[in-house]
């Protein structure tokens, strides 16, 4: 089974003899509370819709999205999801050379190469934390002056972050258009690192988001990105089609987006149990636990006798599924990555680790 993309909950079930509902998957980085209630009841009150074309224009969706971000409306794409709008930027720029921020989310290099660009790579560095020092990569950037720079913020795998002031300097003092994917910024700190208010202001730059993470719907299939730059945003329009975003996903993303009380309970609940896992983690001898801005954390094995796919192997009959970080470029075999599940399932997750680490 490929695990470049994570775990594919029908195979396991089948193969584990485990209802999906009963694996505990700390791979995948969706919220464990599930989708907003509200946005679930509005779907079901509105099913007879199913029967009806949805609003072309999408105006609802577009205004929900807009008073979310702190953008304006006239600036929003929608897609099928996240990749989709990857895909459709990386098109519409078409880069001859491109810088890539890695280790990262393996469909950028792929939809880069599929045009013919020259990718380069800018690493996270173990040595350093995954920190990077943005003054360095500004050099970098004007050094090899890409037309595309391609940044995962905060980054998957590493849980590094850059703030919006940083990628403010780096949209001021580079010549490069920036595509950020803010797949992981809602379990941030958001006032702190969200680029989305900067999208109205810079011609260079194209947030994208996806509502499969945070708002755990990853099954209506809804992205969205923003930029004022206008070429390509009727580029990139070009490429979608029409009612693209279906019914549901537009009902779902009129509500969910508004709904403050949900929010506010999802992000507190992550944060605390983040720090949980964190500080257990911390307690593991064996176990190097990088600093993440996100509701996942990267691990290093310091054991000889354990690697991330025999620790993998040892959780697996347990119904309990871990990211084997192997495949990411610049990791190793002694990867793994865990995200924040329920505070039960976090326990014990925990338990399993220390009697396995013992």
């Amino acid at each position: 089974m490929s695990t470049e993309h994570g775990a594919n909950l029908f195979e396991l079930s089948a193969s584990l003899n485990i209802d999906k509902k009963n694996i505990l998957d700390f791979s995948s980085n969706i919220n464990p509370l599930g989708a907003s209630e509200k946005a679930k009841k509005a779907v079901i009150e509105n099913i007879d819709m199913v029967s009806i074309y949805p609003d072309p224009e999408y105006k609802g969706l577009r205004k929900a999205i807009s008073n979310y971000c702190g953008c304006s409306s006239e600036n929003i794409l929608l897609g099928e999801g996240a990749t989709e709008l990857i895909s459709s930027c990386i098109e519409a720029i078409f880069p001859k050379k491109s810088l890539l921020l890695s280790p990262a989310y393996s469909e950028y290099e792929k939809e880069l190469k599929k045009i013919g660009s020259e990718v380069y790579k800018y690493f996270y560095e173990q040595e350093k934390e995954f920190k990077i020092e943005v003054s360095d990569l500004i050099s970098k950037i004007n050094e090899i002056k890409p037309e595309l720079v391609v940044i995962c913020n905060p980054n998957n795998p590493t849980g590094a972050a850059f703030s919006r002031d940083e990628i403010k300097r780096i949209l001021e003092e580079t010549g490069s258009f920036v595509m950020v994917d803010e797949t992981y910024v809602e379990f941030c700190d958001y006032d702190t690192y969200s680029s989305t208010p900067l999208t109205d202001h810079y011609q260079n730059l194209f947030v994208i988001r996806g509502t499969s993470k945070f708002f755990s719907t990853p099954g209506i299939r809804l992205g969205y990105g923003m930029t004022t730059n206008r070429s390509v945003y009727d580029k990139i329009s070009k490429f979608t089609k029409l009612w693209n975003i279906n019914i549901f996903a537009e009902i779902m993303g009129g509500v969910m987006f508004q709904d403050t009380q949900y929010l506010e309970k999802c992000r507190k609940l992550i944060k605390k149990e983040a720090e949980f896992l964190t500080e257990e983690l911390k307690s593991i001898s064996q176990l190097h636990v990088y600093e993440s801005k996100s509701n996942f954390i990267l691990c290093r094995i310091d054991s000889s006798g354990l690697d991330a796919k025999a620790l993998y192997d040892r959780l697996l009959p347990l119904g309990i599924i871990i990211r084997n970080a192997a495949s990411f470029e610049g990791l190793g075999k002694n990867f793994f990555r865990i995200c924040v599940l329920s505070p039960e399932a976090n326990r014990l997750l925990i338990k399993y680790l220390k009697e396995i680490f013992q």
